[in-house]
């Protein structure tokens, strides 16, 4: 297979046997990192923009870059999103998934994972945990594994080239921490590209929680001892590929290949030690967007273009003619700008890779009964994740753009609240007819006392025979000025809690 830049080869296990231990065993790897070079390379040698060792002056420049112009304004559009991302994930999710296709700006690259995967609020959630961790002493039996493995992971990079360096010391206390983190799983080798990877991009905490979300969310179960994640991973791969590419699944069918033998490498280690670096990060960044379906859009790809046509198997024409083609992968397939396009345009969702899990499953306990390691469910992708795990949010607090008066209530009122208001109306009402008859009673008795006393007025009221006089505006009027239908609607659209016991109040009614 291809490798990173400056990358060993390493050969997937041929067969599992209950073990992690032998995913990676390459003795041309096992002298790199000697004492030696406790210093690293000496200073003449160079780096591309990735921190691989250059070979040559000329590797440097294969790789086309983005323009700046075009890389600011994707900076900038970035630093929107990580502004307010909880609004972006929660209401424009579609369009993060689109900036992720087009590619992270490495500057924000590490920033953006740690958001896309949930491990900010993981990490948040539990603050200083990493560092307790890091306090412990770790199980013995992990520990000296993993110390036999740190200079293996990228030996060519230069945070870990240096045996002892800084790169070496922080991978260790990522993995340990791992181990006491989740003692029932302990440690896989493949765990160690993953989080080697993450160093590159980000502190050793913020790391951390990133290998947590990626084992517990992403890949649940991939790094269990028996491996059944991937075992049935691989399962279901084989039958995504008769779909994607009928010629390909009838020749593995037919050489009988397991897919166990040709996809270890390529999920555990989520390709990171199979295709060029800049192929590696931009499937990395959909991986945290879109979740584990990039994984297997990647290897369907890798699988249609080198065994998918008639004159390309005439090569591979046994089983170990295949094996050699897939570790020798023809670059040109694996290159950002061919691969990435490919990984877009293939019609593989989530709910094509859950069908076949749920199929795979069935068969696998036909055939073994119950997996032995329960994982948790995978999580396909960031929508997923902050759905299930929603970040701490204060409580909100009203604060009304409108300022309503001190006595007016601005809560809405309940249905229990309004049939009450309504007996309330109810009684008012009653109680205004009762004190409307009171006073017409008190009026006729005005009325006829004013009968008696009309003559010594001075002339100013009106005669009983109809005449014409001034009018004494002291006096009540005879009628009132309203007819009584129209007074009994006045009443009722002016109800209060005081009474229209007095003329003064009659009269402002009237």
């Amino acid at each position: 297979m291809a490798q990173s830049p400056g990358e060993g080869s390493m050969s997937p296990s041929a067969s599992l046997r209950g073990t992690r231990e032998t995913l990676s065993s390459d003795p041309e790897l096992e002298s790199l990192g000697s004492d030696s070079e406790i210093n690293g390379f000496p200073p003449e040698r160079r780096t591309d923009k990735y921190g691989f060792l250059l070979k040559s002056d000329v590797d440097g420049a294969l790789q086309e870059d983005v323009p700046v112009d075009v890389l600011r304004q994707r900076e900038a559009k970035w630093l929107d999103m990580l502004s307010s991302w909880d609004k972006w994930m929660a209401k424009r999710h579609k369009k993060i998934k689109l900036r992720c296709q087009k590619g992270i700006p490495p500057s924000l690259r590490g920033r953006a994972w740690q958001y896309l995967s949930g491990s900010r609020v993981k990490m948040d959630q539990n603050k200083d945990k990493f560092d307790e961790l890091d306090r412990m002493a770790g199980d013995p039996k992990w520990v000296d594994i993993i110390e036999r493995d740190l200079h293996r992971q990228f030996p060519f990079h230069e945070m870990f080239v240096a045996r002892g360096g800084h790169g070496q010391q922080d991978l260790f206390k990522v993995l340990k921490a791992y181990t006491l983190y989740r003692p029932e799983e302990g440690y896989c080798q493949a765990q160690a590209p993953i989080a080697a990877v993450l160093l590159m991009h980000m502190p050793a905490e913020q790391a951390f929680w990133c290998l947590v979300q990626i084992c517990e969310k992403y890949l649940p179960g991939y790094y269990s001892e028996k491996l059944e994640a991937i075992q049935l991973d691989g399962r279901i791969l084989f039958s995504l590929l008769r779909k994607v590419s009928p010629v390909a699944y009838k020749h593995l069918s037919k050489q009988k290949i397991d897919p166990i033998l040709y996809m270890t490498e390529w999920f555990m280690c989520a390709f990171s030690r199979t295709l060029p670096w800049s192929s590696v990060l931009r499937v990395w960044d959909m991986f945290f967007c879109e979740g584990v379906k990039i994984v297997f859009r990647v290897a369907l790809v890798l699988l249609k273009y080198t065994l998918g046509s008639s004159e390309k198997l005439k090569l591979c024409q046994g089983q170990y003619e295949t094996m050699e083609k897939l570790k020798a992968i023809d670059p040109k397939y694996m290159q950002e700008n061919f691969l990435i396009g490919e990984i877009v345009e293939l019609q593989i969702t989530e709910r094509d890779v859950e069908r076949e899990h749920l199929i795979q499953l069935k068969k696998w306990k036909e055939e073994f009964g119950e997996l032995q390691f329960k994982s948790p469910p995978r999580m396909h992708g960031a929508k997923a994740i902050s759905d299930s795990d929603p970040p701490n949010h204060k409580p909100l607090e009203h604060s009304p753009s409108i300022i309503l008066p001190p006595n007016t209530s601005a809560i809405k009122k309940t249905r229990e609240q309004k049939q009450m208001e309504k007996e309330q109306e109810k009684q008012r009402a009653k109680v205004a007819k009762e004190r409307e008859k009171e006073e017409k009673g008190k009026k006729k008795l005005e009325k006829k006392k004013s009968k008696g006393k009309g003559d010594q007025s001075n002339g100013n009221v009106k005669e009983e025979n109809g005449g014409e006089g001034t009018r004494d505006h002291r006096q009540e009027p005879v009628q009132p000025l309203v007819p009584k239908q129209n007074l009994k609607d006045t009443l009722k659209v002016h109800q209060s809690n005081e009474s229209l016991c007095s003329k003064e109040s009659e009269d402002t009614y009237l």
